[in-house]
């Protein structure tokens, strides 16, 4: 079931668009403002809301890093934020002064995409802040852009109703003509890949002036090249489709509407298991986490929503779990914390700022096994650790330790097959296996393209993803 964790009223115009990270959530509006929030409790970031538009915010997105916020207007400008201090990295204006509609990064957050109602689309290096490329893609307004989750091609929906499919060089690779009657509102790659054979095979979801929410696979073969097949034609809404959005591991997709609803489906087969009614007015925007079942939806009623999805009333009243972060392996030491010597525990109090426990600690002869059963009772007692404050510090840094143990005792398969470490950043290769990113990427580099687990070449050096297997080590982490 769906179920509304809480609702956001801080904006005095239209929500026009709304952007999930692991988290921040961000909303723009009308008003001319983005707003930013945390999502351990939604609470209002202290440097928010993001004034430098000119006129109403279109569209935000989050770049994959998590380090940027883009958003874009109607007064030619998109603008890049800073997602730590809110500040403005960049503001880019649009060739022409169009207006801009909407926005995109690439997956690797190197490249930012924006569309405009001239018909044109710009691709801005986000490292020099310049401008790559701009383009005419149509004759119509760009409503609609995204990249696919391998960053090797992007798709674009137009006022007239086609969708077209780029380089991203603005190459052109496909085009569905009359994709959506009288135009197309929204479109959303889901992150999963299917690798079949020589074929590549993505899914895309888009939603029109129809009112039709439909789903593609987009192909792309070694030597035939790309191509277009509708895979379903979703009708649950009475009136035009203005946003979508697929679940991080693609299994759901939900949709906004005129009607005033929000339609969440089942997105393997098409299948429509809730209609949400909250919204007073059009519902214009809605967004997944990329990390845990949660979207968000927002709407002209100048609102903005905030789902669960849980299976049944129990698992959906429990509070919302935040991912755990990856952590830094510690530097001055690479033996397991769980082997560490009185003199290595010794050495962590001083990098962590703790030099005054030293003399307590040696005393009392910790070494690493004993660091991991430290309690608040044995820090009051027997160390005579008084302050509150301290020993909190003390016991998060050692939460931390813990943590960092799991990193090479998970269960196999999440372990990478290169490195035999825990995954942080798991990525499907072409052989049909999962490896951290940065190890697989250093692989395909060398000369020998060959797959580290079958020895047989790879036929693409396409890596996506793999969110539900990060969110599987995640929740394993946060269990342990």
């Amino acid at each position: 079931m769906a179920s509304l964790l809480c609702t956001l009223q801080d904006h005095r115009d239209d929500v026009n668009c709304c952007a999930l990270s692991d988290r921040f959530l961000a909303s723009c509006s009308g008003d001319k403002t983005v707003r930013v929030y945390s999502c351990e409790d939604f609470s209002e970031l202290h440097f928010s809301p993001l004034r430098a538009h000119a006129y109403g915010v279109h569209c935000c997105c989050f770049s994959g890093c998590g380090r940027f916020l883009a958003s874009c207007s109607t007064d030619a400008r998109t603008i890049i934020w800073s997602t730590s201090t809110g500040t403005v990295v960049a503001a880019l204006e649009h060739p022409a002064r169009a207006p801009v509609r909407v926005c995109a990064f690439s997956p690797d957050s190197r490249c930012l995409l924006s569309g405009a109602s001239d018909g044109t689309v710009a691709i801005w290096d986000v490292t020099l802040k310049t401008l790559q490329r701009c383009a005419k893609v149509s004759e119509g307004s760009v409503l609609a852009c995204c990249f696919s989750p391998c960053g090797q091609m992007f798709i674009t929906g137009s006022s007239l109703g086609e969708l077209h499919l780029w380089t991203p060089n603005v190459g052109s690779l496909h085009t569905q003509r009359d994709a959506h009657d009288l135009g197309v509102n929204c479109c959303h790659f889901s992150p999963q890949i299917c690798i079949d054979g020589q074929t590549i095979k993505f899914r895309l979801a888009s939603g029109g002036q129809d009112n039709q929410l439909r789903i593609w696979i987009i192909s792309q073969h070694a030597t035939a090249g790309y191509g277009m097949s509708l895979l379903h034609t979703l009708s649950a809404h009475s009136a035009p489709v203005l946003c979508c959005a697929f679940s991080f591991d693609g299994q759901l997709l939900v949709s906004g509407s005129v009607d005033k609803t929000v339609a969440v489906y089942e997105a393997n087969h098409g299948e429509l298991l809730h209609t949400l009614t909250q919204h007073d007015r059009y519902v214009t925007a809605c967004a997944f986490s990329p990390c845990v079942m949660m979207f968000v939806s927002g709407s002209m009623d100048k609102t903005v929503n905030i789902w669960r999805i849980g299976d049944g009333d129990a698992q959906a009243s429990e509070p919302l779990k935040t991912s755990v972060q990856g952590r830094k392996p510690l530097g001055y030491s690479r033996t397991l914390v769980s082997d560490w010597s009185e003199e290595d525990v010794c050495e962590w109090l001083r990098d962590e700022g703790f030099e005054a426990l030293v003399d307590t600690f040696r005393a009392h002869n910790i070494d690493g096994a004993e660091l991991m059963t430290l309690n608040v009772d044995t820090l009051t007692t027997a160390f005579n650790i008084e302050s509150v404050g301290l020993r909190g510090r003390v016991l998060r840094k050692i939460k931390d330790l813990r943590l960092s143990l799991l990193d090479s005792d998970g269960p196999d398969h999440f372990l990478c097959p290169i490195t035999r470490e825990l995954m942080k950043d798991p990525v499907l290769a072409a052989d049909g296996y999962s490896y951290e990113r940065e190890a697989i990427e250093s692989w395909i580099n060398t000369p020998n393209r060959s797959s580290p687990m079958t020895n047989l070449p790879l036929q693409t050096t396409i890596l996506t993803s793999n969110r539900s297997l990060k969110m599987a080590i995640q929740h394993w982490k946060s269990s342990q």
